[in-house]
């Protein structure tokens, strides 16, 4: 009989050029050169542009972006043609006919320093007895999933507490 493997590959497509041949295949390639707008947003615009104004949508080859301030939208307003001329000559073919700006807070990522501490109850310790007391009060409930919902609640519930009380 036969061995019927298929030969070693010489080189392995990358996952990248995989899913590009796949969206190519259906015809959706330039959807992908459009929202690539959000890759190169920053360098486009450059810093002090990008901390307040940021692409949330695509629509028809209208690219919406949120901009913080009325004074940096009527910037933008007059920047519009020399963006979207950097944007195009980025994006690979892929046209982006407009920019529609729209008012609103700009959501930006905290860096670790940033990052607030996780609340003070979360690192309190419940007591075999207060626990126990938890398994008691679910022990009625036949249905599994309530029952660790519940729990998840009441755990949550007592650290709450038992917080509360050590802070006073």
């Amino acid at each position: 009989m036969k061995d019927k493997r298929r030969p070693p590959m010489k080189n392995a497509a990358s996952v990248g050029n995989l899913i590009q041949s796949i969206l190519r295949q259906q015809g959706l390639d330039g959807k992908l050169r459009e929202y690539r707008a959000w890759q190169v947003w920053d360098e486009v615009v450059g810093p002090q542009i990008a901390a307040k104004a940021r692409p949330i949508r695509i629509r028809e080859g209208i690219l919406e972006v949120r901009v913080e301030q009325p004074v940096w939208m009527q910037q933008l307003q007059l920047l519009k043609p020399k963006i979207l001329a950097r944007l195009n000559e980025r994006l690979e073919g892929a046209a982006i006919k407009d920019l529609y700006l729209r008012r609103g807070k700009i959501e930006r990522e905290l860096t670790e320093a940033e990052t607030p501490p996780p609340p003070s109850w979360q690192s309190a310790c419940l007591t075999k007895e207060e626990e126990s007391h938890i398994e008691a009060a679910l022990a009625p409930l036949a249905d599994q999933e309530l029952r660790q919902s519940l729990r998840a609640i009441l755990v949550r519930q007592a650290k709450v507490e038992k917080n509360r009380t050590e802070a006073e």
